[in-house]
Protein backbone atom coordinates (compact mmCIF):
# COMPACT_ATOMS: atom_id res chain seq x y z
CA UNK A 1 0.00 0.00 0.00
CA UNK A 2 2.85 2.41 0.83
CA UNK A 3 4.57 1.86 -2.62
CA UNK A 4 1.51 2.40 -4.00
CA UNK A 5 0.86 5.65 -2.61
CA UNK A 6 4.67 6.80 -3.41
CA UNK A 7 4.12 5.22 -6.79
CA UNK A 8 1.29 8.03 -7.32
CA UNK A 9 3.15 10.78 -5.70
CA UNK A 10 6.03 10.41 -8.70
CA UNK A 11 3.23 10.43 -11.24
CA UNK A 12 1.77 13.76 -9.89
CA UNK A 13 5.21 15.29 -9.18
CA UNK A 14 6.00 14.31 -12.93
CA UNK A 15 2.91 15.84 -13.93
CA UNK A 16 3.29 19.51 -11.74
CA UNK A 17 6.43 19.84 -13.51
CA UNK A 18 4.88 19.82 -17.02
CA UNK A 19 5.63 24.15 -16.58
CA UNK A 20 9.14 23.31 -16.43
CA UNK A 21 9.92 20.53 -18.92
CA UNK A 22 9.49 19.51 -22.35
CA UNK A 23 9.79 18.45 -26.21
CA UNK A 24 8.32 15.66 -27.67
CA UNK A 25 11.31 13.21 -28.24
CA UNK A 26 14.09 14.52 -25.59
CA UNK A 27 16.87 11.93 -25.29
CA UNK A 28 16.36 8.68 -22.96
CA UNK A 29 12.64 10.09 -22.19
CA UNK A 30 10.68 6.87 -23.86
CA UNK A 31 10.44 3.12 -22.39
CA UNK A 32 13.90 1.58 -23.23
CA UNK A 33 17.77 2.23 -22.28
CA UNK A 34 17.73 3.71 -25.98
CA UNK A 35 17.94 7.71 -26.73
CA UNK A 36 15.36 8.02 -29.12
CA UNK A 37 14.05 4.90 -30.44
CA UNK A 38 11.85 2.13 -29.16
CA UNK A 39 13.12 -1.68 -28.03
CA UNK A 40 11.63 -4.68 -27.17
CA UNK A 41 12.27 -6.99 -24.53
CA UNK A 42 12.13 -10.81 -24.15
CA UNK A 43 10.71 -10.97 -20.70
CA UNK A 44 9.08 -8.91 -18.24
CA UNK A 45 11.99 -6.58 -16.10
CA UNK A 46 12.78 -7.20 -12.59
CA UNK A 47 12.35 -3.81 -11.77
CA UNK A 48 9.35 -2.01 -10.32
CA UNK A 49 9.75 1.12 -12.75
CA UNK A 50 11.92 3.47 -14.03
CA UNK A 51 12.12 7.61 -14.10
CA UNK A 52 14.56 10.01 -14.27
CA UNK A 53 15.31 13.49 -16.40
CA UNK A 54 17.40 14.80 -18.91
CA UNK A 55 18.63 17.72 -20.87
CA UNK A 56 19.61 18.70 -23.81
CA UNK A 57 22.44 21.42 -24.36
CA UNK A 58 22.27 22.75 -27.95
CA UNK A 59 23.90 26.14 -26.94
CA UNK A 60 26.19 26.89 -24.05
CA UNK A 61 26.62 30.76 -24.71
CA UNK A 62 23.69 32.19 -24.06
CA UNK A 63 22.56 28.61 -23.05
CA UNK A 64 19.38 26.87 -24.91
CA UNK A 65 18.58 23.63 -23.67
CA UNK A 66 15.63 21.26 -23.94
CA UNK A 67 14.44 19.41 -21.00
CA UNK A 68 12.44 16.30 -20.29
CA UNK A 69 11.36 13.81 -17.05
CA UNK A 70 10.04 10.45 -17.81
CA UNK A 71 8.10 7.30 -15.99
CA UNK A 72 7.92 3.89 -17.48
CA UNK A 73 7.13 0.51 -16.05
CA UNK A 74 6.26 -3.17 -17.51
CA UNK A 75 2.89 -3.96 -16.51
CA UNK A 76 2.68 -7.07 -17.60
CA UNK A 77 5.02 -9.85 -19.32
CA UNK A 78 4.19 -8.01 -22.74
CA UNK A 79 2.52 -4.89 -21.99
CA UNK A 80 5.16 -1.67 -20.89
CA UNK A 81 3.60 2.14 -20.33
CA UNK A 82 5.77 5.09 -20.36
CA UNK A 83 5.47 8.71 -19.18
CA UNK A 84 7.13 11.54 -20.35
CA UNK A 85 6.92 15.50 -20.31
CA UNK A 86 8.96 18.29 -21.46
CA UNK A 87 9.54 21.57 -22.53
CA UNK A 88 11.60 22.53 -25.79
CA UNK A 89 14.26 24.86 -26.43
CA UNK A 90 14.32 28.59 -27.55
CA UNK A 91 14.13 28.60 -31.28
CA UNK A 92 14.91 32.69 -31.14
CA UNK A 93 18.21 33.68 -33.75
CA UNK A 94 21.40 32.92 -31.22
CA UNK A 95 22.27 36.14 -31.15
CA UNK A 96 18.62 37.30 -30.11
CA UNK A 97 18.39 34.38 -27.14
CA UNK A 98 19.20 36.79 -24.51
CA UNK A 99 16.41 39.22 -25.16
CA UNK A 100 14.12 36.74 -26.41
CA UNK A 101 10.57 36.43 -24.46
CA UNK A 102 9.22 33.40 -26.21
CA UNK A 103 8.06 30.44 -24.12
CA UNK A 104 8.41 27.40 -25.55
CA UNK A 105 5.35 25.53 -25.21
CA UNK A 106 4.96 22.18 -22.13
CA UNK A 107 4.23 18.64 -23.47
CA UNK A 108 3.39 15.55 -21.64
CA UNK A 109 2.64 12.74 -22.92
CA UNK A 110 1.90 8.43 -22.50
CA UNK A 111 3.96 5.67 -24.36
CA UNK A 112 2.54 2.30 -24.80
CA UNK A 113 3.65 -0.72 -26.29
CA UNK A 114 2.83 -4.76 -26.57
CA UNK A 115 5.33 -7.77 -27.14
CA UNK A 116 3.63 -9.65 -29.88
CA UNK A 117 6.20 -12.50 -30.30
CA UNK A 118 8.96 -13.98 -28.70
CA UNK A 119 11.64 -17.31 -29.72
CA UNK A 120 14.88 -17.82 -28.08
CA UNK A 121 16.76 -14.46 -28.28
CA UNK A 122 14.65 -12.41 -30.55
CA UNK A 123 11.26 -10.33 -29.98
CA UNK A 124 8.71 -8.24 -32.24
CA UNK A 125 6.94 -5.66 -30.23
CA UNK A 126 4.16 -3.23 -31.90
CA UNK A 127 3.73 0.23 -30.17
CA UNK A 128 1.98 3.94 -29.99
CA UNK A 129 4.38 6.71 -28.49
CA UNK A 130 4.21 10.59 -27.91
CA UNK A 131 0.63 10.41 -27.45
CA UNK A 132 1.54 14.40 -26.47
CA UNK A 133 -0.73 16.52 -25.01
CA UNK A 134 0.25 20.38 -25.37
CA UNK A 135 -0.66 23.57 -23.28
CA UNK A 136 -0.98 26.14 -25.70
CA UNK A 137 -1.56 29.23 -24.36
CA UNK A 138 -4.76 30.16 -26.43
CA UNK A 139 -6.10 26.77 -27.08
CA UNK A 140 -5.79 24.90 -23.50
CA UNK A 141 -4.83 21.47 -23.33
CA UNK A 142 -4.80 19.45 -26.67
CA UNK A 143 -3.70 16.40 -28.53
CA UNK A 144 -2.23 16.33 -32.04
CA UNK A 145 -2.92 13.15 -33.86
CA UNK A 146 -0.07 14.29 -36.56
CA UNK A 147 2.01 13.99 -33.30
CA UNK A 148 1.77 10.28 -32.90
CA UNK A 149 4.17 7.70 -33.69
CA UNK A 150 2.93 3.86 -34.60
CA UNK A 151 5.69 1.73 -34.89
CA UNK A 152 6.80 -1.93 -34.74
CA UNK A 153 10.42 -3.35 -33.93
CA UNK A 154 12.32 -6.18 -33.87
CA UNK A 155 15.19 -6.66 -31.13
CA UNK A 156 17.87 -8.88 -30.72
CA UNK A 157 20.07 -10.06 -27.63
CA UNK A 158 23.52 -11.69 -28.13
CA UNK A 159 26.39 -12.64 -26.03
CA UNK A 160 29.86 -12.43 -26.93
CA UNK A 161 31.98 -13.66 -24.10
CA UNK A 162 31.94 -10.47 -21.42
CA UNK A 163 30.47 -8.51 -24.14
CA UNK A 164 26.55 -8.37 -24.62
CA UNK A 165 24.74 -7.08 -27.74
CA UNK A 166 21.34 -5.82 -28.17
CA UNK A 167 20.12 -5.32 -31.45
CA UNK A 168 17.11 -3.59 -32.55
CA UNK A 169 14.98 -2.08 -35.83
CA UNK A 170 11.95 -1.19 -37.47
CA UNK A 171 9.75 1.48 -38.79
CA UNK A 172 7.17 3.92 -37.36
CA UNK A 173 5.35 7.13 -38.37
CA UNK A 174 5.30 10.77 -36.14
CA UNK A 175 9.02 11.12 -34.71
CA UNK A 176 9.75 8.23 -36.65
CA UNK A 177 9.63 10.10 -40.19
CA UNK A 178 12.62 11.98 -42.08
CA UNK A 179 10.71 15.23 -40.79
CA UNK A 180 8.53 14.23 -37.81
CA UNK A 181 5.87 16.41 -37.69
CA UNK A 182 5.57 15.67 -34.44
CA UNK A 183 8.66 18.35 -32.29
CA UNK A 184 7.96 20.94 -30.97
CA UNK A 185 10.13 24.10 -32.00
CA UNK A 186 8.24 26.83 -31.10
CA UNK A 187 7.82 28.52 -34.66
CA UNK A 188 4.34 28.60 -35.69
CA UNK A 189 3.41 24.73 -37.11
CA UNK A 190 1.37 24.82 -40.23
CA UNK A 191 -2.45 24.11 -39.97
CA UNK A 192 -3.05 20.55 -38.76
CA UNK A 193 -5.35 19.78 -41.59
CA UNK A 194 -2.31 20.43 -44.02
CA UNK A 195 0.08 18.04 -42.24
CA UNK A 196 0.75 14.59 -43.12
CA UNK A 197 1.51 11.77 -41.69
CA UNK A 198 5.00 11.14 -42.44
CA UNK A 199 6.96 7.24 -41.97
CA UNK A 200 10.44 6.36 -42.14
CA UNK A 201 12.50 2.83 -39.97
CA UNK A 202 14.71 3.13 -37.25
CA UNK A 203 17.95 1.06 -36.18
CA UNK A 204 20.26 1.04 -33.04
CA UNK A 205 22.44 -1.01 -30.90
CA UNK A 206 23.47 -1.10 -27.27
CA UNK A 207 26.91 -2.74 -26.49
CA UNK A 208 27.23 -4.02 -22.79
CA UNK A 209 31.05 -3.63 -21.69
CA UNK A 210 32.61 -5.06 -18.74
CA UNK A 211 34.20 -1.89 -17.57
CA UNK A 212 33.22 -1.07 -14.27
CA UNK A 213 31.54 -4.24 -13.42
CA UNK A 214 30.60 -4.15 -10.11
CA UNK A 215 27.60 -2.27 -10.89
CA UNK A 216 26.66 -3.48 -14.65
CA UNK A 217 29.72 -2.01 -16.83
CA UNK A 218 29.69 0.94 -19.36
CA UNK A 219 26.74 0.55 -22.13
CA UNK A 220 27.50 2.23 -25.43
CA UNK A 221 24.33 3.42 -27.36
CA UNK A 222 24.29 4.22 -31.20
CA UNK A 223 21.24 4.43 -33.07
CA UNK A 224 19.42 5.79 -36.32
CA UNK A 225 15.53 7.51 -35.25
CA UNK A 226 14.85 7.92 -38.80
CA UNK A 227 16.09 11.77 -38.57
CA UNK A 228 19.70 11.58 -37.75
CA UNK A 229 22.28 9.69 -35.76
CA UNK A 230 22.76 9.72 -31.97
CA UNK A 231 25.31 8.26 -30.09
CA UNK A 232 25.58 8.08 -25.77
CA UNK A 233 27.60 6.34 -23.20
CA UNK A 234 25.18 4.89 -19.97
CA UNK A 235 27.90 5.33 -17.07
CA UNK A 236 26.59 3.20 -13.83
CA UNK A 237 27.01 5.08 -10.39
CA UNK A 238 25.59 2.19 -8.46
CA UNK A 239 23.26 -0.78 -9.00
CA UNK A 240 20.36 1.82 -9.44
CA UNK A 241 21.48 4.64 -11.02
CA UNK A 242 23.02 5.58 -14.02
CA UNK A 243 24.40 8.29 -15.95
CA UNK A 244 23.93 9.05 -19.72
CA UNK A 245 25.99 11.29 -21.77
CA UNK A 246 25.44 11.94 -25.47
CA UNK A 247 25.00 13.56 -28.96
CA UNK A 248 21.86 14.07 -31.03
CA UNK A 249 21.90 14.43 -34.59
CA UNK A 250 26.06 13.54 -35.04
CA UNK A 251 25.87 14.80 -38.73
CA UNK A 252 24.96 18.09 -38.34
CA UNK A 253 27.68 18.84 -35.15
CA UNK A 254 29.38 21.59 -37.05
CA UNK A 255 25.95 23.91 -36.89
CA UNK A 256 25.80 23.18 -33.26
CA UNK A 257 25.98 27.33 -33.36
CA UNK A 258 23.45 27.92 -35.26
CA UNK A 259 19.61 28.34 -34.55
CA UNK A 260 17.85 26.01 -33.17
CA UNK A 261 15.65 23.69 -34.84
CA UNK A 262 14.38 20.23 -35.25
CA UNK A 263 17.56 18.55 -36.49
CA UNK A 264 19.86 20.65 -34.50
CA UNK A 265 22.60 18.98 -32.84
CA UNK A 266 22.86 18.72 -29.38
CA UNK A 267 24.64 17.47 -26.09
CA UNK A 268 22.91 15.02 -23.91
CA UNK A 269 23.06 14.68 -20.36
CA UNK A 270 20.45 12.34 -18.74
CA UNK A 271 19.96 10.62 -14.90
CA UNK A 272 18.48 7.34 -14.80
CA UNK A 273 16.80 5.99 -11.59
CA UNK A 274 15.48 2.08 -11.31
CA UNK A 275 13.68 0.84 -8.88
CA UNK A 276 13.79 -2.86 -7.88
CA UNK A 277 10.63 -4.33 -6.66
CA UNK A 278 10.24 -5.42 -3.11
CA UNK A 279 11.81 -9.00 -1.99
CA UNK A 280 9.47 -11.62 -2.87
CA UNK A 281 8.52 -13.06 0.58
CA UNK A 282 9.32 -10.34 2.73
CA UNK A 283 5.60 -8.23 2.69
CA UNK A 284 5.47 -4.82 3.94
CA UNK A 285 9.45 -4.18 2.98
CA UNK A 286 9.66 -1.09 0.39
CA UNK A 287 11.35 -1.21 -3.12
CA UNK A 288 13.66 0.58 -2.06
CA UNK A 289 16.24 -2.48 -1.64
CA UNK A 290 19.25 -3.64 -3.20
CA UNK A 291 18.93 -4.57 -6.58
CA UNK A 292 17.88 -7.80 -6.89
CA UNK A 293 20.54 -8.65 -9.91
CA UNK A 294 23.19 -6.17 -11.78
CA UNK A 295 22.41 -3.27 -13.58
CA UNK A 296 24.34 -4.86 -16.36
CA UNK A 297 21.34 -7.54 -16.56
CA UNK A 298 18.50 -5.36 -16.15
CA UNK A 299 15.75 -3.61 -18.28
CA UNK A 300 14.67 -4.90 -21.76
CA UNK A 301 15.48 -9.26 -22.25
CA UNK A 302 17.21 -8.80 -18.52
CA UNK A 303 14.85 -12.12 -17.59
CA UNK A 304 15.51 -13.83 -20.65
CA UNK A 305 19.52 -12.90 -20.06
CA UNK A 306 19.31 -14.20 -16.74
CA UNK A 307 17.31 -17.48 -17.95
CA UNK A 308 20.50 -18.05 -20.22
CA UNK A 309 23.19 -17.27 -17.58
CA UNK A 310 21.01 -20.21 -15.30
CA UNK A 311 20.92 -22.46 -18.12
CA UNK A 312 24.85 -22.13 -18.87
CA UNK A 313 25.27 -22.44 -15.31
CA UNK A 314 23.37 -25.38 -15.16
CA UNK A 315 25.41 -26.79 -17.83
CA UNK A 316 27.91 -26.05 -16.31
CA UNK A 317 27.30 -27.80 -13.12
CA UNK A 318 25.95 -31.19 -15.24
CA UNK A 319 29.52 -31.37 -16.37
CA UNK A 320 31.09 -30.78 -12.80
CA UNK A 321 29.01 -33.41 -11.66
CA UNK A 322 29.67 -35.89 -15.02
CA UNK A 323 33.09 -34.82 -14.14
CA UNK A 324 32.85 -35.44 -10.29
CA UNK A 325 31.12 -39.21 -11.57
CA UNK A 326 34.47 -40.19 -13.91
CA UNK A 327 36.61 -38.93 -10.97
CA UNK A 328 35.02 -41.27 -8.25
CA UNK A 329 35.16 -43.75 -10.48
CA UNK A 330 38.95 -43.14 -11.46
CA UNK A 331 39.51 -43.02 -7.54
CA UNK A 332 37.75 -46.77 -6.85
CA UNK A 333 39.92 -48.01 -9.89
CA UNK A 334 42.82 -46.61 -8.43
CA UNK A 335 42.56 -47.44 -5.32
CA UNK A 336 42.18 -51.29 -6.45
CA UNK A 337 45.38 -51.02 -8.22
CA UNK A 338 46.83 -49.64 -5.07
CA UNK A 339 45.53 -52.98 -3.30
CA UNK A 340 46.50 -54.65 -6.12
CA UNK A 341 50.20 -53.73 -6.33
CA UNK A 342 50.14 -53.68 -2.44
CA UNK A 343 49.35 -57.67 -2.79
CA UNK A 344 52.16 -58.11 -5.04
CA UNK A 345 54.84 -56.31 -2.93
CA UNK A 346 53.92 -58.19 -0.17
CA UNK A 347 54.04 -61.52 -2.15
CA UNK A 348 57.23 -60.37 -3.53
CA UNK A 349 58.74 -59.59 -0.15
CA UNK A 350 57.69 -63.05 1.04
CA UNK A 351 59.12 -64.16 -2.06
CA UNK A 352 62.99 -62.23 -1.28
CA UNK A 353 62.28 -63.46 2.29
CA UNK A 354 62.15 -67.03 0.92
CA UNK A 355 65.00 -66.60 -1.09
CA UNK A 356 67.24 -64.94 1.13
CA UNK A 357 66.23 -67.77 4.07
CA UNK A 358 66.54 -70.32 1.28
CA UNK A 359 70.27 -68.20 0.58
CA UNK A 360 71.14 -68.79 3.96
CA UNK A 361 70.23 -71.99 4.10
CA UNK A 362 72.50 -72.82 1.15
CA UNK A 363 75.10 -71.07 2.03
CA UNK A 364 75.41 -73.20 5.49
CA UNK A 365 74.53 -75.85 3.56
CA UNK A 366 77.72 -75.30 1.63
CA UNK A 367 80.13 -74.23 4.49
CA UNK A 368 79.15 -77.40 6.57
CA UNK A 369 79.85 -79.58 3.12
CA UNK A 370 83.07 -77.72 2.79
CA UNK A 371 83.80 -78.93 6.14
CA UNK A 372 83.53 -82.44 5.58
CA UNK A 373 85.52 -82.42 2.36
CA UNK A 374 88.30 -80.77 4.60
CA UNK A 375 88.19 -83.90 6.80
CA UNK A 376 88.05 -85.96 3.54
CA UNK A 377 91.14 -84.93 2.25
CA UNK A 378 92.63 -85.24 5.12
CA UNK A 379 91.65 -88.61 5.63
CA UNK A 380 92.80 -89.37 1.68
CA UNK A 381 96.37 -88.38 2.77
CA UNK A 382 96.65 -90.58 5.73
CA UNK A 383 95.76 -93.70 3.80
CA UNK A 384 92.19 -93.90 5.38
CA UNK A 385 89.49 -94.39 2.61
CA UNK A 386 86.74 -95.59 4.16
CA UNK A 387 86.64 -92.17 6.42
CA UNK A 388 87.37 -89.87 3.42
CA UNK A 389 84.81 -91.92 1.32
CA UNK A 390 81.93 -91.33 4.42
CA UNK A 391 83.24 -87.81 4.45
CA UNK A 392 82.13 -87.24 0.94
CA UNK A 393 78.79 -88.61 1.32
CA UNK A 394 78.03 -86.32 4.22
CA UNK A 395 78.94 -83.76 2.20
CA UNK A 396 77.25 -84.80 -0.79
CA UNK A 397 73.84 -84.92 1.33
CA UNK A 398 74.15 -81.16 2.48
CA UNK A 399 74.75 -80.10 -1.30
CA UNK A 400 74.52 -82.47 -4.06
CA UNK A 401 75.92 -79.71 -6.68
CA UNK A 402 79.77 -79.71 -5.55
CA UNK A 403 81.52 -81.04 -8.70
CA UNK A 404 84.71 -80.52 -5.96
CA UNK A 405 82.54 -83.33 -4.18
CA UNK A 406 82.10 -85.50 -7.00
CA UNK A 407 85.68 -85.69 -7.82
CA UNK A 408 87.17 -86.28 -4.74
CA UNK A 409 84.51 -89.49 -4.21
CA UNK A 410 86.05 -90.84 -7.81
CA UNK A 411 89.77 -90.21 -6.94
CA UNK A 412 88.66 -92.37 -3.11
CA UNK A 413 86.85 -95.06 -5.49
CA UNK A 414 90.32 -94.85 -7.56
CA UNK A 415 92.35 -95.52 -5.11
CA UNK A 416 89.89 -97.97 -3.31
CA UNK A 417 90.74 -100.03 -6.63
CA UNK A 418 87.38 -99.30 -8.38
CA UNK A 419 88.41 -97.45 -11.79
CA UNK A 420 84.86 -97.76 -13.01
CA UNK A 421 83.22 -95.64 -9.89
CA UNK A 422 85.92 -93.30 -10.47
CA UNK A 423 85.18 -92.76 -13.63
CA UNK A 424 81.35 -91.63 -13.26
CA UNK A 425 82.37 -89.66 -10.61
CA UNK A 426 84.39 -88.12 -12.70
CA UNK A 427 82.21 -87.79 -15.53
CA UNK A 428 79.41 -85.90 -13.22
CA UNK A 429 81.60 -83.40 -11.57
CA UNK A 430 83.14 -82.38 -15.78
CA UNK A 431 79.32 -82.48 -16.08
CA UNK A 432 78.72 -79.86 -13.21
CA UNK A 433 81.78 -77.98 -14.26
CA UNK A 434 83.03 -78.21 -17.31
CA UNK A 435 86.18 -75.95 -17.30
CA UNK A 436 87.22 -78.41 -14.46
CA UNK A 437 90.54 -78.99 -16.43
CA UNK A 438 92.09 -81.16 -13.89
CA UNK A 439 89.33 -83.90 -13.90
CA UNK A 440 89.46 -83.85 -17.71
CA UNK A 441 93.53 -84.52 -17.47
CA UNK A 442 92.51 -87.43 -15.33
CA UNK A 443 90.21 -88.81 -17.40
CA UNK A 444 92.38 -88.45 -20.40
CA UNK A 445 95.35 -89.53 -18.77
CA UNK A 446 93.02 -92.88 -17.74
CA UNK A 447 91.79 -93.54 -21.41
CA UNK A 448 95.64 -93.21 -22.58
CA UNK A 449 96.73 -95.43 -19.41
CA UNK A 450 99.35 -93.07 -17.95
CA UNK A 451 97.16 -91.71 -15.35
CA UNK A 452 100.76 -92.00 -13.08
CA UNK A 453 101.72 -89.34 -14.56
CA UNK A 454 98.71 -86.94 -14.24
CA UNK A 455 99.07 -84.06 -11.76
CA UNK A 456 95.98 -84.48 -9.13
CA UNK A 457 96.88 -80.70 -8.14
CA UNK A 458 93.59 -79.64 -7.84
CA UNK A 459 91.80 -82.26 -6.81
CA UNK A 460 94.18 -82.33 -3.41
CA UNK A 461 93.43 -78.75 -3.23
Amino acid sequence: MNLTKKTTFILLLLISLNPLFGVTRVSFTHPGYMMKIPTTFIKRSPYLFTTGFTSEIHNFSPFNTTKGVFFSMDVSDRFTLGFSSGQGADTTAVEKLLESTFVPPVEFGFHTQYKVFVRQDMSVSIGLHDIIFENDTQDGLRLDPKQLSFFAAVGSEKKFGEYSLNTYMGFGTGGFSVTPSGVATGAVQPDTSEQTMGAGVFAGVLLNTPYMPKWGGIDFVGEFDGAGINVGLRIPLTSDYRLGLGFTHLENLPEFSNKYSVKHPGFVMNFTMTIPKSPSGVPGVPGGAPSPIPDRLRGEGSVGMIDSTLMAADGAVTILRDSLKVSRHQVRNLATQVSLLQQKSLSLSDSVKSLNLAKNVSQKNINRAMRHLSRSLRYFHSGDYREALQEVETALEMNPNLALAYARRGSIYYQLGDPQRATINWNLALQMDPEYDDVRNILKALHENRLKTTSFSREKD
